[in-house]
């Protein structure tokens, strides 16, 4: 397989990954109203951890990473948590459309740090110029909300890019530690355990936890647990151990436009007929992104 280049079945696969973090999006703007968001991400992933547990079991895999790849298990797992409560404050300072455009700058940063740690996975021309043609679909798609920020949406744009670095930087350390050898199981289980502190943190600084629950709470948390924690990203990290971190991560500009479909499907939010412009620009860019390399 050419480094950077994803085949058919993986970009299948990531695409249905895309449409459920997609819809994951407004599992969390629903859940964010019932359940405080440092409580929110540790509880989905205690509820991951506890259906990887028997999981592993079934498949006779150990959770615990190999013995060379335990230290860049720990500071994936410290990355993992740090860019969730990032991400979970920054939406609270700053609007849904800039929050977007920030935490999507996360592909572009994994070909950029690729590139730079990963000798089999350089930035050509033709992925630069996909990658950027799928950031300018973004911007296209929700750049009515880049206005220039006040002073609280400014700190929650850089709460967001700042969640963005950590996502890429938890990529890339995966992709070019021994962790790439491991299970992803293994690297799951690390990422989720530390990320579980979470929800003890979150009760120390005088979170409310779950303080409106409800059938709906529950089953949004539901979703976010089984088909998020466990089964997506069970599915990246094991992606992530036969693929290109930056071809893998260009098709994830598709989350966000999944995410407003699911938005006006659910919740009834306007769709702009720019989103599917965008749509358009952002498979064109994957294509460049992927596309094989002249011999």
């Amino acid at each position: 397989m050419t480094p950077g280049r994803i085949d058919a079945p993986a970009a299948a696969v990531m695409v249905v990954l895309c449409a459920t973090w997609g819809l994951g999006q407004v599992a969390m703007k629903i859940g964010g109203t019932g359940i405080s968001p440092l409580a929110h991400a540790g509880l989905r992933s205690i509820g991951g951890l506890l259906l990887l547990a028997p999981w592993c079991v079934w498949r006779g895999v150990r959770m615990v990473p190999p013995r060379g790849a335990r230290a860049a298990a720990a500071v994936c797992g410290a990355l993992f948590a740090v860019q969730f409560v990032l991400v979970y404050i920054g939406l609270g300072h700053t609007t849904a459309g800039r929050s977007v455009v920030f935490l999507y700058t996360t592909p572009c940063l994994v070909a950029l740090f690729a590139h730079v740690f990963l000798p089999d996975d350089r930035l050509t021309r033709s992925k630069a110029l996909g990658l950027g043609i799928c950031f300018l679909a973004l911007i296209l798609a929700f750049g009515d909300s880049l206005r220039l920020p006040s002073g609280r949406e400014a700190i929650g744009d850089a709460l967001c890019f700042a969640g963005a670095i950590g996502w890429a930087a938890t990529t890339i350390l995966i992709k070019g530690s021994r962790l790439r050898l491991a299970p992803a199981e293994a690297t799951l289980a690390s990422l989720l355990a530390v990320s579980a502190l979470l929800l003890p943190l979150g009760l120390a600084i005088g979170e409310a936890g779950l303080f409106a629950p409800s059938p709906l709470i529950f089953g949004v948390l539901a979703y976010e647990v089984v088909l998020v924690a466990f089964i997506t990203y069970l599915t990246w990290f094991w992606l992530l151990t036969r693929y290109s971190a930056s071809g893998l991560s260009a098709l994830s500009f598709l989350t966000p436009v999944f995410g407003v479909l699911a938005g006006a499907l659910i919740l009834g939010e306007a769709v702009s007929p720019l989103l599917f412009l965008a749509l358009l620009l952002i498979c064109i860019g994957i294509l460049l992104v992927n596309r094989r390399p002249a011999v």
